[in-house]
């Protein structure tokens, strides 16, 4: 027995020693890339003249802040050529516009003059149909035992695209869907929280966006990447997804984010 017992002790002591081995991990590292967060939303209700695009850029693995970038020229521009433009909040990385016209279907354009290279996009801002209702469900998901949370809309009989976002009080979990209307094209539908432990007097905001088809499928890869519950699509990428803004210097050395332009829709609720 003492010999057996000796055997445990010195194997058990070997796999101690052998997690305490510290592993090194090379990592490979890229330049920093630009980041642009240009998403301008027009709210239903409001004039939408208040918008705001943030500049940052990508950094290491470890690292634990995000990069600010400051010292560029953004203006957008409607297809009449009509300049807004953003200026920076006080070496923030933000840059705010305070006179935006949005209109539907206008088309815009993006530029950003960062270090004698400019960036450039273009797109068309898109409506939402508008919330009509949102409905409470106590037995819902699977097991039936669920909160679950239901918001309607009618779609109207043109092809659409859509971005659903759900959002939850003090919590950075978020559920975000993406979808076309082939499947309800002209028909009364909805868009569905997906978080499982929802409890009464939880508050859930939901938006429902207006996409063009092009932001439509970027937002399809960037939701599948994140797994639908990442900080949201107005952040930086987790990773390398090509958005449709481009270097017009050099276009391999292209910016991550996306410029959109459309119309939301918001409700935010109670659960009782």
């Amino acid at each position: 027995m003492k010999k057996v017992n000796l055997a445990i002790i010195l194997l058990f002591s070997f796999f101690m020693n052998s997690c305490e081995e510290v592993v090194q991990i090379d990592l490979d590292t890229e330049a920093p890339r630009l980041v642009i967060e240009a998403n301008l939303k027009w709210q239903k209700g409001t004039d939408g003249s208040q918008q705001k695009i943030k500049l940052s850029t990508t950094t290491s693995f470890f690292s634990d802040q995000i990069p600010t970038v400051s010292g560029a020229e953004i203006i957008v521009k409607n297809s009449s050529n009509v300049p807004f433009i953003f200026t920076e909040i006080a070496n923030t990385g933000e840059y705010e516009c305070n006179n935006f016209i949005p209109v539907i279907d206008e088309s815009y354009t993006l530029t950003v003059k960062l270090n004698d290279i400019i960036y450039s996009a273009t797109e068309t801002l898109k409506s939402v149909a508008p919330i009509d209702e949102v409905t409470q469900n106590n037995e819902g998901g699977i097991a039936k035992d669920q909160i679950q949370i239901k918001t309607f809309f009618n779609d109207p009989t043109a092809t659409n695209y859509y971005l659903f976002q759900y959002t939850y009080e003090e919590e950075r979990f978020q559920n975000l869907s993406a979808t076309d209307d082939d499947f309800f094209q002209g028909n009364r539908f909805f868009s569905l929280s997906q978080k499982d432990d929802l409890e009464i007097g939880d508050k859930v905001t939901v938006t429902h966006y207006g996409v063009s088809k092009t932001y439509y499928n970027y937002l399809v890869i960037l939701i599948t990447i994140s797994g639908g519950s990442s900080g949201g699509p107005f952040q930086s990428p987790p990773a390398t997804v090509r958005g449709n803004i481009i270097n017009t210097i050099d276009k391999d050395n292209y910016p991550l984010g996306f410029f959109s332009v459309g119309e939301t829709d918001t409700r935010t609720i109670t659960i009782q």
